[in-house]
């Protein structure tokens, strides 16, 4: 289960509540700041703008690539390690707002993560450090360390255990040769 809390609502679906939820203000600049990111090819300066506006926790050396869309109503709620690659055109959400109600939950991505482009990573969701999720990934539920997830619905392809076994076998990836 993602890690989300509830706020039931009354009346028209919770998409109209929006702005009982969330400033106004506040969505209109997350929305410029995440649209000059989304477009801005300087690395550094995409985290500085998450980091300073957005009030996103990034770490050292991570990369977010062209298109990356954070959440636009509550960014604060995204924290990624150091060291990660997030792909092209990947979307994070930390709300969800549904008819009868709405969800919020943090987002923890871990150190030395790769997410691949068009991956959809939704709102309560921990993924370990050293996690590898595959392109067009719907991550629904948490990723453990070091696993290789993929899929609509996600599911585990390869444990910690099972990648460093085929890494083993793999040149590329020995240690110390």
């Amino acid at each position: 289960m993602r890690n989300t809390t509830r706020y039931p609502v009354e009346g028209a679906n919770s998409l109209w509540h929006v702005y009982k939820t969330v400033p106004f203000w506040k969505v209109v600049k997350n929305f410029i700041v995440i649209q000059l990111a989304r477009y801005t090819p300087f690395l550094g300066m995409k985290n500085w703008l998450y980091r300073t506006f957005l009030r996103v926790k990034v770490g050292e050396q991570t990369s977010f690539a062209l298109m990356v869309m954070l959440d636009v109503m509550f960014p604060e709620k995204i924290s990624v390690g150091r060291n990660t690659v997030i792909g092209y055109n990947t979307t994070i959400l930390a709300h969800e707002y549904l008819i009868k109600e709405y969800r919020l939950g943090p987002i923890d991505i871990g150190s030395e993560v790769m997410i691949g482009a068009n991956s959809t990573i939704l709102p309560g969701v921990t993924i370990g450090d050293g996690a590898i999720v595959s392109a067009g990934t719907l991550v629904h539920k948490d990723v453990p360390p070091g696993s290789f997830v993929g899929g609509n619905p996600m599911r585990v392809i390869y444990t910690r255990e099972e990648l460093e076994k085929r890494w083993a076998a793999d040149p590329i990836y020995r240690k110390n040769e």
